[in-house]
Order: structure tokens, then sequence, then C-alpha cells
């Protein structure tokens, strides 16, 4: 639906005044670096901590410098969910340098935060778990639950490397759900993020009820001083389903001293793969040598899109057709009609998780083809920067799931072996066994179109998701080795990626290696090139009867996410008549009964927009 008239001027003024503080020009300098480690490592001294890393980064991820408070002994981190599942469990009692957890916090604060909400590792610790909240039987998993596996560092979209470069830039463990690392804001504007790793265990905060004095934390909450986020946008002051988040369990009267100490900067050390010895100012975030830069309507007439820039000045991913099928597949001007009209959604819905109230959905779009190629990408000025890996992530997950080869691909894969003694994964056609006795022989064989909820829904460790004690989905671990850090297919895919780049090293240029390479480009991606995904916000999309790719959506929501992404793609074609849409109704995924209850395909949240009434926007669509 088109707007128009006044309520069209008034969402485009709300637009221009909401993005002027997200244009400033806001960087973080080598002294801003240096006082940000100075006053942590201040705060760390009065505690008597005596080894552990503290790291900033800017926006786009750049790691900007990595500080060891004792450089003549490595510090080192275990990983543990607290949860006493033994070592050979994914990631589980794996002993790391604390270098990779200080770096995964400090991107974490800077890729979950923007001028209207600011979210830290204990605010991603909250939706990432098995209920949400931590703690509380017999509530839905985390909204978010699988998210700590994107940015991953073999993705073929994340830039990775230790010079000054675009963004976004690879995590080498994902986003972070262990307290102790924040976003930095300067005159309100999001300019990076710190994380600290002190205390040796790279875990996670198991329970809600109570208020916890987290060493990391603490020390984390000195560094921030003079670059805190604002306190109407801090997670306390958002709520989804009716409950708040938790920004930190902890603020400046907590601390020992509001001092700074002097640094020796021979503690800056190199981390291979990251950051070079030393500190460095960051990228000024909207510039073209940060990688996302604002577009104007260039491309996208709904709003002044922003993308992805190489560092030249040239869009990384304008739209383009399908590489496979040329015959049949989407053109230019059909991906670039998909993402334009999503966005029109998205500046017409009202946001979940962003302040002030009544502000519209910030959301990061992909669209790739039937060989997971990206065709486009684009996004709203101040979405979270972790949604644009993340979009990409359910355009593909989406489209993996609904391809009538995934159980052979799947099956093709044995077992592997990561670490010698340590580390074993199972052959991965175990999942298929376990989708097809809980949906019929032909599950993964048979075309069903699956939402990316859809795949969350299986991907849970109770099923049905929320009702504890009962199996887990048939995507999921059992629970009782199941953990944010052993989450089943999706991270069986990609440990041994995340094994291998360890060393620092540059990923293959086929992105994450653990799938087939798709076709359709001189080195194409593999099928789940970013890793797979698996919370709601991505569909895929046919031309007709016939699978032709997906749409990813990702930012301020997750019904949100459904319904830019289902909405959007359904406007794109009633608009182009050329029969694109959704998956035909009596393929999608929610005709699927699965042990006596139905799949959901897609959930739009109910009365959305900002400018109507409309209620149940996307039924019989």
């Amino acid at each position: 639906m088109m707007l128009r008239g006044t309520t069209c001027l008034n969402l485009v003024l709300a637009a221009v005044l909401g993005f002027a503080s997200v244009t400033r020009a806001q960087q973080l300098t080598i002294d801003d670096v240096d006082r940000v480690v100075g006053q942590a490592l201040t705060e760390a001294a009065s505690r008597g901590v005596r080894n552990g890393a503290i790291s900033v980064t800017d926006r786009v991820g750049n790691v900007l410098g990595v500080y060891v408070i004792n450089p003549t002994q490595t510090p080192m981190m275990k990983v543990d969910s607290g949860r006493g599942i033994p070592l050979g469990n994914g990631l589980e009692q794996i002993q790391l340098p604390a270098t990779f957890g200080s770096i995964a916090k400090a991107i974490t604060g800077a890729y979950l935060s923007s001028s209207g909400n600011a979210f830290s590792t204990r605010t991603a610790s909250l939706i990432v778990q098995e209920n949400f909240y931590p703690g509380e039987q017999g509530q839905p998993g985390g909204p978010l639950s699988g998210v700590q596996f994107s940015q991953l560092p073999c993705s073929d979209l994340s830039a990775f490397g230790t010079a000054l470069g675009v963004g976004p830039r690879r995590s080498p463990l994902g986003l972070s759900a262990d307290p102790g690392g924040f976003p930095l804001y300067k005159n309100g504007v999001v300019v990076g993020g710190v994380g600290v790793m002190a205390d040796g265990t790279y875990g996670l905060d198991g329970m809600i009820v109570d208020y916890d004095r987290n060493l990391d934390e603490l020390i984390a909450t000195a560094a921030v001083r003079g670059f805190d986020a604002p306190e109407d946008i801090k997670g306390h002051r958002i709520t989804v389903e009716g409950k708040v988040f938790r920004y930190s369990d902890l603020d400046a009267t907590d601390l020992n001293t509001n001092a700074t100490s002097a640094l020796n900067l021979a503690n800056y050390i190199a981390v291979p793969g990251y950051a070079p010895a030393g500190r460095r100012a960051g990228h000024v975030f909207g510039s073209a040598s940060s990688g996302i830069r604002p577009e104007g309507r260039q491309e996208y007439q709904a709003i002044d899109a922003w993308v992805l820039d190489d560092g030249t000045g040239a869009n990384r991913y304008a739209p383009r057709a399908s590489l496979a099928p040329t015959v049949g597949g989407l053109n230019a001007i059909e991906a670039r009609t998909i993402i334009n009209d999503a966005l029109m959604v998205a500046v017409r819905a009202r946001a979940q998780i962003r302040r002030p109230l009544g502000s519209f959905a910030q959301v990061s779009v992909s669209v790739v083809d039937l060989e997971s190629n990206v065709l486009a990408l684009a996004r709203t000025p101040d979405a979270p920067v972790f949604g644009i890996d993340v979009s990409l992530q359910k355009a593909r997950s989406a489209l993996f799931f609904s391809r009538p080869t995934s159980a052979a691909e799947l099956r093709a894969i044995g077992r592997q072996d990561l670490i010698p003694g340590v580390l074993s994964i199972a052959p991965l056609g175990t999942y298929v066994d376990s989708m097809q006795a809980l949906l019929g022989g032909a599950a993964l064989t048979n075309g069903v179109a699956y939402g990316e909820r859809s795949v969350g829904n299986l991907a849970r460790p109770f099923y049905p998701d929320g009702l504890n004690g009962l199996g887990n989905g048939p995507l999921a671990k059992p629970f009782n080795v199941w953990s944010p850090f052993n989450t089943g297919l999706q991270l069986d895919l990609v440990v041994g990626d995340i094994v291998a780049r360890l060393d620092g090293s540059a990923p293959p240029a086929q992105g994450c290696t653990a799938l087939p390479q798709a076709a359709g480009a001189a080195v194409g991606p593999t099928r789940l090139a970013n890793g797979l995904q698996i919370f709601a916000g991505g569909v895929p999309i046919f031309r007709g009867e016939q699978l032709v790719g997906a749409i990813g959506v990702s930012g301020d929501g997750i019904d949100q996410d459904d319904m830019i992404a289902f909405l959007g793609l359904h406007n794109a074609g009633q608009r182009l008549g050329t029969g694109l849409g959704n998956a035909p109704a009596a393929r999608r995924a929610d005709s699927v009964s699965a042990g006596g209850v139905n799949l959901r395909y897609v959930n739009c949240p109910f009365s959305p927009f900002l400018n109507s009434r409309e209620q149940r926007v996307c039924v019989g669509k």
C-alpha cells in the first residue's frame, strides 16, 4: 500500500529528524581508546586483577586496540555455559585465548546497538537461552536464539584482517552472551564497543532473578565512563513480550575508583587476523571507508537507503540478476523492487525494540537467488549492524530448507574430527533422520516451503518450544547437552570453520564450507556461506510454483522481521506482475503437522503500522 497525503509527509519528516543523530560524524580517536582502556585498567587494578584482556572496536567491528594486563602471560578463558556439559559438546569447556572473548564482547556491544537502542552482552545473554527469561520454566526460548552464531569468522559477507578496513568485520566467536561487553557512545551516537575478559570463564547469565557482581562487567562499567549509552535507550528501558531487557547488573556506584591509569603502550598486543600491535582511531560510521554508507535514492525509492560499500564508493551488493538459474530466476529489477518494498513496509511498521516509542522499524534486508548468491542488500540508516549478516543468514537458511536437495546435501557430510581426542561431529544425516521421523519420510525432499520461523520451531531444545521437559526439536541437541555453545545443526555446520580460523587465517572465498558450493559464479558461495540462522525473519521467494530465491530481514523485532519479509515480497509481487510472491499457501510449512503441532510460517504483529488501523495484515496473502 502506498503512503499518501499528510500521513506520508509526517512519516518522511519523522524519518529525517530521526536520522539526524545517525548522520552526525562521530568516531573513536586514539585518545578515546586509551581513555576507555585506562579506566578499565584502573578498576581492574583496584580489584587485584593481574591478568586479562580489554578490547575496543569501532562501530563496524574494526579492532582498535587489544590490551593485556600482563604481557608475560597469555590470558586464557574456558567456554562454559554453567550447565555441567562436558568437553566434546560443541564449544563447551574448550580453552581459548581471552583476547578472543574480549573482541567478541566489544563487537557485540557495538553491533547490537543504535541511536534507538543500547544493548550489552548481558542483554544478549537473555535472548539466546532455552527460556525467555532465563530460569523461567515453561516460557518460549530466547527471541534471538541462535544469533550468537552470526558474524562468523568463516563468513563470506564479513570482512577480515588486521588492516583498518570496511565493515562489518568478523568476530572470532560470533556474538557474545557473557557479561562484560558494552557499546560506546559519543554525543548520543554509537561509535564502537568495549569488551573485558578477566574472570577466566566465557559464559552467560543463566538466572534473571538475581543481580550479579560480575568481574568483567565491573571493569567494563568503568571503561565506559564518558562514553556511556543515553539512559533512555538502554536495554532496561525496552520491552519484549511485556518483559524488560537487562542492560547491566551494575552501575557507577559499584566501582572502586573513577581514576584513569597510565598505560604501558607495549601492552597493546597484536591478535592475528584481527588487530596489529598498538592502537588506532576508528572509522566514521557512514563514510565509504567504514563500509556502510548512505546510497540516497539512487537504487531504492522507499527511503534514503544505506548500503555496503567496498571502500572505493561502489555498492558491494548493487541489485543484479540471478546467477543461477539464468532462465526463470530473478532479474535485477525484481531484486531491487523486493528490497524497496520491504523497506517501504519497514518505515510504516512500529518498531518493537526502539526508543522513543512510536519509532519505525530499522532493518537490514537481503535477497538471494536459488543458489544463495546475493542479489541485493540494503538497510535503513540506523539499523543495528548485526542485522546485516543476520538478514543474509535468514535468507539463505529459509532457502536451504525449502530446497528439495537439502536432505541429500546434509547426508553427504560425514563424521568430522576437528580436535583429535577433544571434539568430533557426528554425520549430519542424523538431523535428516530426526526431521523425517517427526515430519514424515519425505521431509527436506518434498519442496515444502520453510519460513525462518519454521526453522526456529524445529531448532529449539524443547519441542514444542517452551514446554520444558519434552524432547528436543530435530535440529537441536538433546537438552542434557544443549546450550548456547552447542545448539545442534546450526553449530555443527560451522564449528569446523570456527576452529580452523582460531589462528586468524582468512576464510575461504566461498565462505563457511560444510555444505556444497553453489553454482552461478566463478567462486560461488556454499549453501550457508555465512552460517545457518534459527530465528524468525525470512521466507523463500516463488514464481508461481517454482522456488527462485529468498528474502531475509533483521532489525527491530522478530515479528516485525517476519512481517517485513512476507509483506515486502507480497507487495513487490503485486506491483511487478511477473508471478513473484510468497510460497503457495498449500506448500508452506504451517500446513505441516509435526508431532501433532503445526509449524509456523510467519508471525505478523497485530495492528503493526504507525499510520493505519489495519490489524491482521498478513492474513490471506
